[in-house]
Parts: C-alpha cells; sequence; structure tokens
C-alpha cells in the first residue's frame, strides 16, 4: 500500500533520525529508484520482495515523507526521493570507501591520503614526485582524484580531500598555500602550421586561427578566453576535449592549435611530431599551489607527503 505522509503531533512522534537509516536499507533504496521495480530491486539485492516493500515502507514512515509514486509504470522518485538518492549514494560509497582502506590496515597498510589536483599537476608533475614518494614510504596510499582548480579548492575546503595542487591565480580562499611548481604555457601546433617558426607569439596573434580548448572548467580555458576578450577579438573554439593526450592528438590530424604547458609537449608532442611556439603573456608564466586546510591538523601520511612535496629550502 503506497505511503501516504501525514500530519503527527510533534510533541508525540518525530520523524526517524537519520543516523537509524541503515546501509542496508539505503542500498535498497538506491536500487529502487535505479531499477524503477521493487520486484527487480529485491532480486537485485538477495531479498524477498516482502521483506524489501516492509523495509521501504518502514523507510518511508520514519521519515515522514513519500519517497517513491506508484503507478502502472513502476516506481518514480518524488522530489524527496531525488534529494535522499544523491546523499545516499555519496553515504554508501564512504561506506565502500571506509572498509576498503580497514581491510587495506589489517593487511598492514598505515595510512591513507586523499588528494585532488589538476590535470596539469597529475600529467606533468605528480607522477615521478609520486614515485620518490612511495620508495620511502610504501606502506602508505594515496586516492588521487582529478578535478579544475575550482574543485581542487572546494573539495579541501568541504574535506573530501586533506591536500590539492591546482593553479595559483585561482581563488583559493582561506586555504594554505606554496608553490609547488612553476612553468609556462606554449601553443601547439603542426610543423606546417601558418604560425609555426613565427614566435615568441601574443596570444591576441593566435586568434584568427581555429583552437583547441579544455573543457570549459580548465584554468588554462578560462585564461585563454580571458585573453581573447581583452584583446576584443573572440576565441575560435573548434572543439573541446577532456585531456591533453586529446589535444595532442587533435592538433596532430590538423584540426587546430592548443594551449598547453610546455611539460606536455615533451611528453606527448615531440613524439608526435609537432610543433610549440612560446607564448609573450604574462599569463603564460604560471605558478601550481600546493594547498590545503591550515585551520586543522593534517593526518601523519598527509603531512608526510606535504613535506615531500612543498620546496626544498
Amino acid at each position: 500500500m503506497p505511503f501516504t505522509p501525514h500530519r503527527r503531533n510533534a510533541a508525540i512522534s518525530q520523524p526517524m533520525s537519520i543516523d537509524r537509516i541503515s546501509l542496508t536499507t539505503l542500498r535498497l533504496f538506491v536500487a529502487v529508484a535505479e531499477e524503477g521495480s521493487l520486484t527487480r530491486a529485491a532480486e537485485r539485492e538477495a531479498i524477498a520482495t516482502s521483506a524489501a516493500s516492509r523495509r521501504l515502507n518502514d523507510l518511508e514512515s520514519g521519515l515522514d515523507v513519500a519517497l517513491f509514486t506508484r503507478n502502472s509504470r513502476g516506481m518514480q522518485l518524488t522530489l524527496a526521493g531525488e534529494s535522499l538518492l544523491q546523499h545516499a549514494r555519496r553515504m554508501l560509497l564512504a561506506a565502500s570507501a571506509l572498509s576498503s582502506e580497514l581491510l587495506e590496515y589489517r593487511r598492514g597498510i598505515r595510512g591513507h591520503i586523499r588528494m585532488l589536483a589538476n590535470l596539469s599537476a597529475i600529467v606533468a608533475y605528480l607522477p615521478e614526485e609520486l614515485e620518490q614518494f612511495f620508495l620511502t614510504h610504501p606502506d602508505l596510499r594515496i586516492e588521487l582524484e582529478e578535478r579544475p582548480t575550482g574543485g581542487v579548492v572546494r573539495g579541501i575546503q568541504e574535506g573530501w580531500a586533506e591536500i590539492g595542487v591546482c593553479s595559483g591565480d585561482g581563488e583559493l580562499g582561506d586555504l594554505t598555500a606554496v608553490t609547488f611548481r612553476r612553468d609556462r604555457l606554449v601553443m601547439l601546433m603542426r610543423p606546417d602550421h601558418p604560425l609555426a617558426g613565427s614566435g615568441p607569439l601574443a596570444f591576441a596573434d593566435t586568434l584568427p586561427f581555429d583552437q583547441i580548448a579544455l573543457h570549459a572548467e580548465s584554468s588554462i580555458f578560462t585564461r585563454s578566453q580571458m585573453a581573447a576578450r581583452d584583446a576584443g577579438r573572440p576565441l575560435r573554439r573548434r572543439i573541446h576535449v577532456p585531456g591533453f593526450d586529446a589535444i595532442c592528438r587533435t592538433v596532430q590530424a590538423g584540426l587546430g592549435i592548443g594551449v598547453v604547458p610546455e611539460p606536455v609537449f615533451a611528453l606527448f608532442g615531440r613524439a608526435m611530431h609537432l610543433h610549440v611556439e612560446a607564448l609573450t603573456d604574462g599569463w603564460a608564466q604560471r605558478e601550481l599551489k600546493l594547498v590545503w586546510r591550515g585551520d586543522r591538523p593534517l593526518s601523519t601520511a598527509a603531512q608526510q607527503l606535504v613535506e615531500h612535496l612543498r620546496p626544498k629550502a
């Protein structure tokens, strides 16, 4: 029978506290939301349909809100159900991660570090740094996730990770930040492109040509847009791509030119027989920052990684 929320006397009864919802119930709720059917969800979770129905009804009754509408097409989420689904997935993911970490601790791992970094840092610098770090800390584990600079900052501020690496020209808020690397951006092109051999170039000189751009949230794309706006000319974006290897490949195919960090050319572009020209704009000289929250202590493992990554005196 469908659950119908009703008014209660607050002095007599209060809705279920969130901390009383079991992970089993959350998994069942997510399964019903994804399958659109209680029967299929019960089969997926290896639970009797009657037990699944009772558990779901208890959840709705306890929360005093309808999570699904039931009709001939199956079960569809209500607005409240959609809200719970987002949180339930995050809670189940966190529980799974915790279980995996505890298992590794039992196997002798001494610490986990959650780290966020932008694409430039992950491609150009962190692999070698982390290789060296693991030589002296083989019993640690690092969960590294790629995010644009804004996502790195938000993730650290909100506690999703302890440390991050991002572009220094982003809004870093109240995070503690030290210089991780300095590098420069260059313009990548085919050797037969009209601009090849005519550099160094002002970015404005490249605007008449089709350009390959990183995803819209990247700091490099933001820099390029601002430079085009300052020059009073449109940025001729031919295509957005997700990574530097895709920029190199699309440039190689003759689809346009693209801005990349200089180390990317050394890693990918040279082997593809591509060409680069230096950019004279001030924003082409940049800093990558190592960031963390200074208002709370880092875990021992994260502190060890910060000490490894921060500039040496």
